[in-house]
């Protein structure tokens, strides 16, 4: 079978969108499954209903990467968009078609530094890991490349100031905090240890936008099962080494001026791309919402029977458990549009219900103290503050999270806690080395004792828990009716 490309494409009878020449607006440091079926998604999109005209130039962060895979292909993948809309399921094919060509850096440097010269570009974008958008005082700006991803921008920016051009905006895409401000602070730092003077720095600071920017797709990237991808293959006509998968599900905020919004092509488009003065509020919500449903409810589930998040939804008690923690515990305390975090809130249900996707809940109790305490303490302290009463669900789930780390422990291995089931199976909690080691040494007294205990961990929540009213009384009553009822009759119970 032919390797996707223009010719096969059309020979195959593809009748969707497809832009063969269009000038290279963006330059992307990335090729991976995560930036292919996001930003360079959402560009295709732009092309096909605004009319952005424009195609992306992809540049491998690391010496291995895809470039001779993508250029054999001209670009052109197969992305299939896969989950639950209302309750529907969604399985969407499209060819995107941005993508002009991939480039090693550490063979075609001068090429790339040809393209940041360009009158045509417009943009650069980025996900090159949490690992990339780091300091790196090895990098110099001689090396073909330079080391680091930082490192490698300000010279393309240098370039490209020297030649007389205008600025371009930058979207970071890394998962840290603040990405574009630290790409930037990065890339000044460099500038001025290479000596590269005020008018460069003036020229990054007021010609160049660095914006900081939240994703939100889930992206499995490809289909593992090799029966199926000989199907697709069959019935799309061709074979595709660069075939990639994505939830339907997905929203960008960029953190930028008013203007940033009607520059970029996606307003236009009609796509869920939203330019916004500040990402942390956003931010705040997946982490509150969608993470916190996880942490929620995963582990109370688990004890109850469930073993994947998909499951859970068809479960009405535990479905309605994660929704009362969410409409009437989290979305009431956080500082952004109820109708937005309530329309947010339903599509993490169809989310969590996508019929492609085993997530299975052990794998996201991993850590779950770290993860109660960022994304459910939050909301737990601001709905007391704001209410002067305990939210039910919440509190519920903080039991949950005792009963899972202490149900029947047998042992503590090297990195787990063997623990056992109601149904009798045995499971692994996997956390922090310290706190594996404080359940095992407790795991013999009493709740009483035990649920005193973990309130008053300084070390696990930053603050003594039991000083809050009513809180350790509530706790132990919930863990008891836990360890009685069943995990389910105990949500059952505060609905």
């Amino acid at each position: 079978m032919l390797k996707l490309n223009y010719e096969v494409l059309e020979k195959s009878g593809y009748d969707g969108y497809v832009l063969k020449k269009a000038p290279v607006k963006m330059l992307q440091f990335g090729e991976g499954n995560f930036l292919r079926a996001f930003v360079d998604y959402f560009f295709d999109m732009s092309n096909e209903k605004a009319g952005w005209n424009g195609k992306v130039a992809l540049v491998q962060p690391i010496a291995q990467g895809l470039s001779d895979m993508i250029n054999e292909q001209e670009g052109l993948y197969t992305l299939y968009l896969r989950g639950s809309e209302k309750g529907e399921k969604v399985d969407r094919k499209r060819v995107i078609s941005v993508v002009d060509k991939c480039y090693n850096p550490y063979k075609d440097w001068e090429t790339v530094k040809e393209i940041a010269k360009s009158d045509e570009l417009e943009y650069v974008s980025s996900n090159t890991t949490e690992a990339g958008i780091v300091y790196d005082a090895a990098s110099e700006p001689g090396q073909v490349p330079p080391v680091s991803f930082p490192a490698k921008l300000a010279v393309l920016l240098h370039e490209r100031f020297l030649a007389g051009k205008k600025g371009l905006v930058i979207l970071s895409c890394e998962l840290i905090d603040n990405n574009g401000k630290e790409l930037q602070k990065i890339v000044l730092r460099h500038t001025d240890e290479w000596g590269w003077g005020e008018d460069f720095k003036a020229w990054i600071n007021n010609e160049c936008v660095f914006c900081s920017t939240l994703v939100d797709r889930i992206v499995p990237g490809r289909i593992r099962d090799e029966q199926e991808v000989k199907q697709l293959e069959e019935a799309n006509g061709y074979q595709d080494s660069l075939l990639d998968v994505g939830e339907v599900f997905g929203v960008w905020y960029i953190e930028g001026p008013d203007w940033l919004a009607d520059k970029l092509p996606f307003k236009k488009a009609g796509v869920n791309v939203h330019v916004v003065p500040d990402v942390t509020p956003y931010k705040k919500r997946k982490v509150r919402i969608l993470n916190g449903a996880h942490t929620g409810f995963v582990l109370g589930a688990y004890l109850s029977g469930q073993n994947i998040v998909r499951d859970c939804m068809h479960n009405d008690t535990i479905r309605g458990f994660m929704n009362k923690m969410l409409f009437e515990e989290v979305i009431p305390v956080l500082p952004l549009d109820k109708k937005d975090c309530e329309e947010f809130a339903s599509a993490v249900t169809d989310r969590f219900n996508n019929p492609f996707v085993n997530h299975e809940l052990m794998s996201i109790s991993l850590n779950s103290t770290s993860k109660w305490k960022a994304r459910n303490m939050p909301s737990f302290l601001e709905y007391i503050d704001k209410y002067n009463k305990l939210p039910e669900a919440l509190v519920m789930s903080l039991a949950a999270y005792i009963a899972f780390y202490s149900s029947n422990i047998k042992e503590r291995t090297e990195d787990g806690l063997i623990c056992v089931r109601p149904a009798g199976n045995e499971y692994k909690v996997q956390d922090d080395a310290w706190v594996l080691d404080f359940y095992y040494e407790n795991k013999d007294i009493d709740d009483a004792v035990l649920v005193k205990k973990v309130l008053s961990n300084e070390k696990m929540w930053d603050r003594d828990l039991t000083e809050i009213e009513g809180l350790y009384d509530t706790v132990l009553a919930d863990l008891k009716k836990i360890r009685t009822e069943g995990a389910e009759a105990a949500y059952k119970s505060i609905q």
